[in-house]
């Protein structure tokens, strides 16, 4: 003990980098968690919009021509527009509920990045001028400014997903790319049927360890991946062929 007092009498200026440290630490925590929960509701917006425009294919005989009923004096150019504004989105969304795409192009969902950082800018203007239905009035000029909004979130996302492909997790130090590539390895183990339950229950676990203050999963994309494992775990496993019972064991002499 007298050893211990002695040290900390002596070093006791160590206590203020290792303060500043400890802060730092907390400030990036917090600011993951708040870029997980502005995510979290971004995607599941997205996700919603998808559900609802899939729901109203369905309901108008899966995209087969109908009358013009409709109000809006350019309704052709409105569906054609919300295609592709649904098209981007189904593709940002591949990106965000795929945890080894999010592990392989990390900068994807990397709102800190210049290129992701426009995209997302692009996502809202879009997302905010788009008219509710292709039923909905809208001016020539309503109309023009959606079609240059829809135009700059598809060409948005081609840059952001070309420069995620480029760089993939060049954005890192040495050790924590080395963390993304055995969380990689490690969830072809966690998704892999010829493995034991328990190796990918480990194998899971470990990935969300490897990735913890590095990705900002979102709770939809951990909810799929659990249930990609649990579908993994739940497939029977076949039988050594000295464990089977004599049913399986073939032809008697």
């Amino acid at each position: 003990m007298d050893h211990f007092w002695t040290f900390a009498g002596s070093y006791w200026w160590l206590v203020f980098p290792l303060l500043g440290i400890a802060g730092g630490a907390a400030r990036r925590w917090d600011v993951l968690a708040q870029r997980r929960h502005a995510r979290r509701v971004e995607v599941m917006r997205a996700k919603a919009e998808l559900k609802t425009v899939t729901a109203s294919t369905r309901v108008t005989g899966g995209g087969q021509p109908q009358p013009i009923t409709k109000p809006s004096p350019l309704p052709d150019q409105l569906e054609k527009l919300f295609a592709v504004h649904d098209d981007v989105t189904a593709r940002w969304l591949e990106y965000e509920l795929d945890v080894a795409r999010m592990i392989a192009f990390p900068t994807m969902s990397d709102g800190r990045q210049p290129l992701t950082a426009a995209f997302l800018r692009a996502k809202k203007v879009a997302d905010r001028l788009r008219p509710p239905t292709a039923d909905a009035r809208v001016s020539p000029e309503q109309l023009a400014e959606y079609r240059t909004a829809v135009t700059d979130y598809e060409v948005a996302f081609d840059l952001a997903e070309r420069d995620a492909r480029r760089v993939r997790d060049s954005q890192f130090t040495e050790t924590e790319r080395k963390r993304l590539a055995t969380a990689q390895q490690l969830l072809s183990v966690a998704l892999d049927d010829s493995a034991t339950p328990a190796e990918r229950q480990v194998a899971y676990r470990r990935v969300r360890e490897e990735v913890d203050g590095l990705l900002a999963l979102s709770d939809e994309a951990v909810e799929i991946l659990e249930n990609k494992v649990a579908l993994q775990i739940e497939r029977p496993h076949p039988a050594p062929d000295d464990e089977r019972g004599p049913a399986s064991a073939g032809p008697r002499p």
